[in-house]
């Protein structure tokens, strides 16, 4: 299974951090954020990894290389102007593969131990697999309810995307070119009862602010 790291983002929040330099890159104890994504998905046997990029795009490539420095294989879809996370996973679908094989997505801008050897192999007919945090401080209201079978809805009682998550290429097949928000695309699922969860109760960090980042490397 290939996995994708969603790397395109401006960051806006992050200023002036991200003056000049992508939010991938940002250090977290000495270490490159996306560099802690890439060591755990090499650990967990992923060996083929796309990762999108659009702001500073240049300086992501140019730091990570083709990935042998991972025991990886780093392509990289560049993205012209910003397509958004279910715009450039669509833009990139051809490099995760063009059979119904489901793929690995993690967002660039999170840091936690979750063990990506963990992540489910097959989707049993699930469009997709997301896996859900508790909520934090800044978003206690959540984003999806998971039900003791593993199914993702829209009920009360909500847990938060942590932006890891496995999807079939059907989810996306058929999207219209250009930006698509994530949310579209769940949307549609959860209507059809197509989109599963799975919990996870370690650390997870939205690293979305300097403050956040701050409180990350105090810790």
């Amino acid at each position: 299974m290939k996995a994708m790291i969603l790397a395109a983002g401006e960051g806006r929040r992050m200023l002036p951090l991200t003056a000049h330099t992508p939010k991938p890159l940002l250090k977290v104890h000495d270490k490159a954020l996306i560099e802690w994504h890439l060591e755990g998905l090499a650990r967990a046997g992923f060996a083929e990894i796309v990762i999108n990029v659009h702001y500073q795009g240049d300086k992501i490539q140019h730091y990570l290389g083709d990935g042998s420095a991972f025991g990886l294989h780093i392509t990289y879809s560049v993205e012209p102007v910003l397509l958004e996370t279910a715009g450039g996973i669509h833009h990139a679908l051809a490099q995760l593969g063009t059979d119904d094989e489901p793929f690995a997505v993690v967002n660039g801008d999170i840091y936690t131990d979750f063990d990506f050897s963990l992540l489910p192999k097959r989707l049993n007919g699930r469009a997709a697999i997301l896996v859900m945090v508790d909520n934090p401080l800044h978003h206690p209201s959540g984003d999806f309810s998971l039900t003791a079978a593993g199914q993702l809805g829209t009920g009360l009682q909500r847990l938060t995307y942590s932006g890891v998550g496995v999807y079939s290429p059907s989810l996306f097949r058929g999207l219209r070119e250009g930006p698509v928000r994530l949310r579209e695309v769940f949307a549609a699922a959860i209507e059809a009862d197509l989109l599963g969860g799975q919990y996870y109760g370690g650390h997870w960090t939205d690293v979305g602010t300097p403050a956040r980042l701050a409180i990350l490397n105090a810790s």
